[in-house]
């Protein structure tokens, strides 16, 4: 029988089957470990996925945030320059001269804040830009204040100088004032005065004879002599002396073409004259003075009433009459 060849047979199986069985644990433990490794390579690279999408997630939220702050500034700066505009003119004449440059960097910064995507470095040249215009906004507002001291002090120098000037014009005309009345009391002091007068009437014979005559209708002419009175205050000079002649009917003596004119007194009434004279007075001493006057007309029966005027002032006068002539006169 052939039954010795089974345990031979037996072993060899059983080795067979273990040598199976160790490579089936091999493989299986090679899988478990593939398959471990990949669920951990799987969880790991979630988790790095995870920290990026943080880390995004955080980047994010500290771009808006800077992007947030940035336009802040950038809002508030523009609100400062509105306020210097509308504060003061000067302050608004300043700032358009730098409003091309204002206007570039608030722009630039606008454009990079306006970005969705703008980057770190972007935001920081638009920190930069921000912190540009702020500074620029600081110098303004100095120089501002530096102009509005100075017109404080224009003003206060202006006020000051003003005050001197009216001081000055009131002392200017109290003392133009003062010096018009010693003026007026010298001129009032310097107008001359007229004494001893005569009046007469005359009668013109041939041979350049002239005869006094008190009968109207026989005078040709009247003559009039008085004297000018010394006057220490009047200056020596030329002096106009205005004869005025009233008619026995109160009407008075004009002859335009005989030199007759009017001139305005003191009282600011303007009167007609007779003749004007002029003579030259020298201070200090007696000025004899004689008129004539003749008329085409005849002379009136009655008192001619003679006024001598000076400087606006009546400085003397006198009276003479004249009759009817009779029969035998």
């Amino acid at each position: 029988m052939n039954y010795e060849n089974f345990p031979e047979k037996n072993a060899e199986v059983e080795k067979t089957e273990t040598k199976s069985s160790a490579g089936r644990n091999v493989l299986t433990g090679v899988l478990v470990a593939a398959l471990l490794g990949t669920w951990g390579y799987i969880i790991y690279d979630r988790n790095q996925i995870k920290q990026k999408e943080d880390t995004l997630t955080s980047q994010v939220a500290t771009s808006d945030s800077a992007k947030n702050e940035l336009q802040h500034e950038l809002d508030d700066a523009a609100l400062r320059l509105d306020n210097l505009k509308t504060s003061n003119a000067r302050a608004d004449s300043l700032i358009q001269t730098k409003d091309k440059d204002i206007q570039a960097l608030k722009s630039k910064a606008q454009a990079i804040l306006n970005d969705k995507n703008a980057t770190a470095s972007q935001l920081s040249e638009a920190r930069r830009l921000i912190a540009q215009l702020k500074g620029n906004i600081d110098t303004y507002t100095a120089e501002i204040e530096s102009l509005k001291a100075e017109n404080t002090q224009l003003t206060e120098d202006k006020r000051v100088v003003t005050q001197q000037r009216d001081n000055a014009q009131k002392n200017y005309d109290s003392a133009n004032g003062v010096i018009k009345q010693k003026e007026d009391v010298i001129d009032v002091g310097s107008t001359l005065h007229a004494s001893d007068f005569a009046i007469i009437g005359l009668k013109e014979k041939s041979g350049g004879r002239e005869k006094v005559t008190t009968t109207a209708k026989r005078v040709d002419k009247l003559r009039i002599t008085f004297q000018i009175d010394e006057n220490r205050i009047t200056p020596t000079g030329p002096k106009d002396i205005y004869v005025c002649i009233t008619a026995p009917d109160g009407k008075p003596v004009t002859v335009d073409a005989l030199g007759s004119g009017k001139f305005t007194t003191r009282d600011g009434v303007e009167r007609p004259y007779t003749k004007k004279i002029s003579i030259n007075y020298v201070q200090g001493q007696k000025e004899p003075v004689q008129v004539e006057w003749s008329q085409n007309s005849d002379f009136q029966t009655g008192n001619y009433k003679i006024e001598i005027y000076n400087n606006g002032f009546k400085i003397g006068e006198g009276t003479r009459t004249f009759k009817k002539g009779g029969l035998f006169s």
